[in-house]
């Protein structure tokens, strides 16, 4: 088993149940919002559920699960493609340069969300 400091969780198992999880709770969130838009068509009705405290936390929920399911797979893809075998001897600092920006880009994206849903 290999642990990394960078990655989600310690194990492959945790990192598989984060990974279908999150991607149940964005299934059902999409679901949700396909239903409301195709039940409700005017901005008012629309305007009205989006703003509810519990449209409101399922849809931090959902950006958290977002959140949680964008950086298991991101994190996979640079562990499996940015090797010493691969990149060479310069693979170690790409790849946390990369996953870097990966946090980065995903704490903003949050911090944003956050902001819009409670700013």
């Amino acid at each position: 088993m290999r642990n990394s400091a960078t990655s989600f969780s310690r194990s492959g198992l945790s990192d598989w149940i984060i990974q279908r999880v999150s991607a149940v709770i964005l299934g059902i969130y999409t679901l949700i919002m396909l239903t409301v838009w195709l039940s409700h068509p005017n901005y008012t009705a629309w305007h009205a559920f989006m703003t509810g405290t519990g449209m409101r936390i399922t849809t931090l929920l959902t950006l958290l699960a977002l959140a949680a399911h964008a950086w298991v797979g991101l994190w996979t893809v640079l562990t499996d493609y940015i090797t010493v075998r691969h990149m060479g001897e310069n693979a170690v600092a790409l790849r946390l340069v990369l996953e870097v920006a990966c946090v980065l880009m995903i704490f903003v994206d949050v911090i944003w969300g956050i902001q819009i849903l409670w700013g």
